[in-house]
C-alpha cells in the first residue's frame, strides 16, 4: 500500500487545466477503470447508452455520461466490483446519410463505389469518429473500461443480433410481408413508427365528388393528399348510413384515370365525419390498406421510392409528389370535380432523422410481432423482478406505450448495418433464414436490407457481455445490469425494446433502474438546437472552466426526470466553488507540516470547534450515501456545498487557526490530524462529483493508496460524533453571526472594538458560551465580553435574541445616532425617487399596452423590490428615533 510522506506544495492558483492535463491517462495507465471479476467483490455493472458515430457528443451526453460515472465511481469506492462498459453504435441511418453526404461533395454516390466499398469507407469513417469519442469521454474524466468496448457491428453482436433473428423467426414472431410503412423518400428506407416525429402544418382538405358510373349522380369524398387518387380502388360508405345504402355496390368513375372502381360497405367509416363517405387508397394509407384487405380490394402504387410519381400515374410520371399535387389540383378544378378548398392545419409525420415528409408506402418489409413480447414485459411490470423507473412516473408512460403497441417494420433499405440473414432461391424464391448462408451459396442470394439500428440496440445489455454464449462468465457475472442512466426521450425507443428482448432472450430485466433525466435546455428554457443556433459544445465549456465544474453543475442542477437550463454564469459558481475547496486545502497543507498518514491522530483533547466538525462530517457522509443511492444528485450537491464552504471553509478553517498559531503543540496536532481526516474523506466524497480536483489534491495529502478512485467511500464513525459540544458549537455560531448583523446593521466594521453583553437563559448556554470565550473574543472582536445568567441589558443598545441566550451592544461607540439618521434619510430619499419614477411608468397606459411583456414584468419587479427597501429603511430610522 503506498503511503504519501510529505505534501508536495500545491500552485497558489486554481487552474482546471493544468490539474487535468496528464490525469486521465494514468488513471487508465494504471487500469483503476478495469472490472475484476477474480476480485470476489459483488459486481454493480452499468453499460454506457452508446453515442452514435456520427459527429461530437453534445451537452446531454455529457449529462447522462457525468451521471454514470458518478454512480460508478462511488460504487467502485464502496468495495464493488464495478464495471462500466463503453461502446458506440453504428447508428445505420445517420452514420449511411453523412457519408453519402461526404461523397455527395466529391461528386460521387454510394452507387458509383459499389456495395462493398461504400462500407469500407463507411467503417473508416467509424474509425476517425470513434476516436473523437474517446477524446470527448476522457475530457470529461468518464471512468470506463476500455478493454471490454464493444460496437454495435463487431463479430460478438453480430452473432447475437442473427441469433435473435433467427429464433424469433422460428418462433413465428418475425415475418416478412407487404404493408404500408413509413417510408423516408430522401434516404429511401423504412422508418420505424417511433422514428417518425409529427408537427402541425398548415394543409387543406380537397372535396371533391366522383361520379357515378351510371351517370346517376355523384358522392362526395375529401383528401389531405389529392396526388394520391391515382391509386384509389374503391369509395367506402357505413353499411348504416342511410344516405349511401342504395348505392353500396355500384361503382364510380376515378376522375382522370377512368378506371370504374366499387362503393363498399366498411363499418370502419365515421358517418359524422365530413360527407361519410371516404376515398379508399391501398397502397398508400394504413386504414386504406386494412379495408383493401376486408374487400380485395387491387393495391394500386403510384409512387416511386424517391417520393417521384410512378407509370401508374399516368400523365403525372416523374413529377416530385408535391408537383404533382398541385397540377392534379389544378386539372380537378378544371374538370369541375374539385369544388372546395378547405385550409386545414392538421399533423404530418416527418422523418426524424432526414426531416422529410413520411409517405404512408406500400412495401413488403420484415417485421416483429409485438404483442407477445409486449405481454411479456407487462406481465414483469406486476412482480417483485421489475424495472424500477425513476422517477416512478414514466413506468406509466412506458406501460402506455407497451399496452398500444404496433408491430415493429425492422428492415432498411440500407448498406450499412446487420444484413438481415435470409436468402431467396434464385429459382423457387423459397426463403432461408438461418445463421448462415445455405451450403449451395450459389442457387441463393441474401436479402439486400439491413435490420434497424435499435434491433441491434435492444441486445446491448447483455449482447456486450458474450451472449449467445450463456456460460460465459462475463455473461453471468455482469448481468443483469445495475441501472440504465437514459433521457426521457428515448424510454420507446429504446429502453422497452431493451427489456422485452432481455426477457425473451435472458429470461431477466436487463437493468435493476433505470434513472431517467430530461433535455439540457438553453438558459431560456428552449430546446437546444443548431437552427436557433443556442447549442453550447461541452468541450468548450471544458477549456474555459474544466471538466470538473461542468460535471457537478450537469449532476446537480436538476431533480430525475426534470430538464436542465444551461447557464455559464452557474458553471463558473461551481468554478468558484472549486477555487474555494483548493484554497482551503493549500492552507489545511501548508499547515500539516510534513504529517504523515500514520501521524493522524484523533484521539487528543478536541476542542468545540473539533467535536462540531467531526459530527457535521458524520452527518455529511450519511446524508450524502443515503441520498446518491437514491439518485438525488442535486440534494447531494447541496449537502456537500453546504459542507464544504459554509462548515469547512468559513468555520472551521477559521477557528482552527486559533490552536495553529498558538503555542499548544498538541492542540496544534490535532487540528492538523482533523484537518488531514476531514480533507480526505471530503475530497472522497466530492471524488464522483469532481475526480480531477479531488485527486490532485488528495494526492497532496497524507494518504494510503495509489489513487482516490480505488480509496475507500467514507463511512460515519459514530466514535467520532459529539453532539453535545456539537451543540455547544452552534451556540457559539450564533452569538458570532448575531454579532456580525448587528455590526452590519449599523455599519461599523468588525476591526472596531464594542462592548459585547450576553444574558444566558441556562446552565448549558452559560457552559457553552462561557468554555470558549476565545472564540468569541477572535470573531466578535469585543472591548470587553460579559457572559452570564443574571446581567442587566443596558439602556440604549442594539439586541439579538439566540437559542438560550439574549445579546446586547451598547450603542455607545457603536453608533453615532445622529449621522446614521442623516444617512438613513438620505438613503430613504434615494429609495422614494426610485419608486416615484418606476411608479410613474407603471400608471401610464401607453407603456402598459406597447412595451414587451417581459419588460413590464422587469418594472413590476423593480416596484416590489424599491418598495421593501424603502419600508425597511423607513422601519429602521422608526426604531432608531425610539432609542
Amino acid at each position: 500500500m503506498e503511503q504519501n510522506n510529505q505534501q508536495p506544495s500545491m500552485p497558489t492558483k486554481y487552474d482546471p487545466q493544468s490539474i487535468e492535463q496528464g490525469r486521465y491517462e494514468w488513471w487508465v495507465q494504471g487500469k483503476f477503470f478495469e472490472a475484476q471479476p477474480e476480485s470476489g467483490k459483488d459486481p454493480y455493472t452499468i453499460v454506457i447508452p452508446p453515442p452514435n458515430v456520427t459527429g461530437k457528443l453534445h451537452l446531454g451526453h455529457a449529462w447522462d455520461t457525468t451521471l454514470q460515472d458518478i454512480l460508478i465511481r462511488m460504487k467502485r469506492m464502496q468495495g464493488y466490483d464495478a464495471l462500466w462498459l463503453p461502446g458506440m453504435d453504428h447508428a445505420g441511418i445517420a452514420t449511411q446519410a453523412k457519408v453519402e453526404g461526404k461523397l455527395r461533395e466529391e461528386g460521387k454516390s454510394r452507387y458509383d463505389l459499389g456495395r462493398e466499398k461504400f462500407v469500407e469507407e463507411t467503417w473508416k469513417w467509424k474509425e476517425e469518429y470513434a476516436g473523437h469519442i474517446r477524446k470527448q469521454w476522457s475530457k470529461l474524466g468518464l471512468g470506463l473500461d476500455y478493454s471490454r468496448e464493444r460496437f454495435t457491428l463487431d463479430d460478438g453482436l453480430s452473432e447475437a443480433v442473427r441469433t435473435v433473428f433467427v429464433k424469433l423467426y422460428e418462433k413465428g414472431l418475425i415475418y416478412r410481408g407487404e404493408y404500408i410503412i413509413n417510408w423516408d423518400p430522401k434516404t429511401k428506407t423504412a422508418l420505424s413508427d417511433i422514428e417518425v416525429i409529427y408537427k402541425d402544418v398548415q394543409g387543406a382538405f380537397y372535396h371533391m365528388r366522383y361520379p357515378l358510373a351510371d351517370g346517376t349522380g355523384s358522392i362526395e369524398i375529401a383528401t389531405t393528399r389529392p396526388e394520391t387518387m391515382l391509386g384509389d380502388t374503391a369509395v367506402a360508405v357505413h353499411p348504416e348510413d342511410e344516405r349511401y345504402k342504395h348505392l353500396i355496390g355500384k361503382t364510380v368513375t376515378l376522375p382522370i384515370v377512368g378506371r370504374e372502381i366499387p362503393i363498399v360497405a366498411d363499418d370502419y367509416v365515421d358517418m359524422e365525419f365530413g360527407s361519410g363517405a371516404v376515398k379508399i387508397t391501398p397502397a398508400h394509407d394504413p386504414n386504406d390498406f386494412e379495408i383493401g384487405n376486408r374487400h380485395n380490394l387491387e393495391r394500386v402504387l403510384v409512387m416511386n421510392e424517391d417520393g417521384t410519381m410512378n407509370g401508374r400515374a399516368g400523365k403525372y410520371e416523374g413529377m416530385d409528389r408535391f408537383e404533382c399535387r398541385k397540377a392534379i389540383v389544378k386539372d380537378l378544378q378544371d374538370m369541375g370535380v374539385l369544388f372546395e378548398i378547405e385550409e386545414h392545419p392538421h399533423s404530418v409525420g416527418h422523418s426524424e432523422r432526414s426531416g422529410a415528409v413520411v409517405e404512408p408506402y406500400l412495401s413488403t418489409q420484415w417485421f416483429v410481432k409485438m404483442q407477445p413480447l409486449a405481454d411479456e414485459a407487462i406481465e414483469l411490470q406486476k412482480g417483485e423482478g421489475k424495472v424500477n423507473f425513476v422517477p416512478e412516473r414514466f413506468e406509466k408512460t412506458y406501460l402506455n406505450w407497451m399496452e398500444n403497441i404496433r408491430d415493429w417494420c425492422i428492415s432498411r433499405q440500407l448498406w450499412w448495418g446487420h444484413r438481415i440473414p435470409a436468402w431467396y432461391h434464385n429459382e423457387t424464391g423459397e426463403v432461408h433464414v438461418g445463421m448462415e448462408a445455405p451450403a449451395d451459396p450459389e442457387n441463393w442470394h441474401q436479402d439486400e436490407d439491413v435490420l434497424d439500428t435499435w434491433f441491434s440496440s435492444a441486445l446491448w445489455p447483455f449482447s456486450t457481455m458474450g451472449w449467445p454464449d450463456e456460460d460465459n462468465e462475463e455473461f453471468k457475472r455482469y448481468y443483469p445490469t445495475d441501472v440504465l442512466v437514459t433521457g426521457y426521450d428515448i424510454i420507446f425507443f429504446w429502453v422497452s425494446r431493451m427489456i422485452f428482448q432481455g426477457i425473451e432472450f435472458t429470461g431477466k430485466r436487463p437493468f435493476e433502474d433505470v434513472l431517467i433525466h430530461g433535455l439540457v435546455r438553453a438558459e431560456d428554457g428552449r430546446k437546444m438546437s443548431k437552427s436557433l443556433g443556442n447549442g453550447v459544445d461541452p468541450m468548450d465549456v471544458i477549456d474555459q472552466y474544466g471538466a470538473d465544474s461542468l460535471r457537478y453543475f450537469l449532476a446537480t442542477g436538476s431533480s430525475p426526470g426534470q430538464d436542465l437550463r444551461f447557464s455559464n454564469e452557474k458553471v463558473e459558481a461551481v468554478w468558484n466553488f472549486a477555487n474555494k475547496i483548493w484554497n482551503a486545502s493549500r492552507f489545511a497543507l501548508m499547515n500539516m507540516d510534513g504529517m504523515t498518514f500514520d501521524e493522524i491522530d484523533l484521539g487528543g483533547k478536541k476542542s468545540a470547534a473539533d467535536a462540531w466538525i467531526l459530527t457535521r462530517l458524520n452527518e455529511t457522509i450519511e446524508t450524502v450515501t443515503k441520498l446518491a443511492d437514491k439518485y438525488e444528485f442535486g440534494e447531494v450537491g447541496r449537502a456537500l456545498y453546504n459542507f464544504i464552504w459554509d462548515d469547512f471553509c468559513d468555520w472551521y478553517i477559521e477557528m482552527a487557526k486559533l490552536p495553529l498559531y498558538g503555542e499548544d503543540e498538541a492542540a496544534k496536532k490535532t487540528t492538523r490530524s482533523i484537518l488531514a481526516y476531514v480533507l480526505d474523506n471530503t475530497m472522497r466524497l466530492l471524488h464522483p462529483f469532481m475526480p480531477f480536483l479531488t485527486e490532485e489534491i488528495w494526492q497532496n495529502l497524507p494518504h494510503e493508496g495509489e489513487s482516490i478512485t480505488v480509496a475507500k467511500w467514507p463511512v460515519a464513525d459514530p466514535s467520532l460524533s459529539d453532539e453535545g459540544r456539537a451543540d455547544d458549537m452552534k451556540h457559539l455560531m450564533d452569538a458570532i453571526k448575531a454579532v456580525r448583523n448587528i455590526r452590519a446593521e449599523v455599519n461599523t466594521p468588525m476591526s472596531k472594538k464594542v462592548a459585547l453583553i450576553i444574558r444566558t437563559h441556562d446552565e448549558a448556554t452559560q457552559a457553552a458560551l462561557d468554555g470558549n470565550r476565545d472564540y468569541l473574543e477572535r470573531f466578535c472582536n469585543p472591548e470587553k465580553l460579559e457572559i452570564g445568567r443574571d446581567l442587566e441589558a443596558p439602556g440604549k443598545s442594539m439586541s439579538a435574541v439566540i437559542t438560550g441566550a439574549e445579546l446586547f451592544m451598547p450603542l455607545e461607540g457603536l453608533i453615532n445616532i445622529d449621522e446614521e439618521l442623516a444617512r438613513l434619510q438620505k438613503e430613504l430619499g434615494k429609495w422614494q425617487g426610485e419608486l416615484k419614477r418606476v411608479e410613474g411608468k407603471l400608471s401610464n397606459e401607453r407603456f402598459i399596452s406597447k412595451a414587451p411583456a417581459n419588460v413590464v414584468d422587469e418594472e413590476r419587479a423593480k416596484q416590489k423590490d424599491y418598495q421593501e427597501k424603502y419600508d425597511a429603511v423607513q422601519k429602521r430610522i422608526a426604531e432608531l428615533k425610539e432609542l
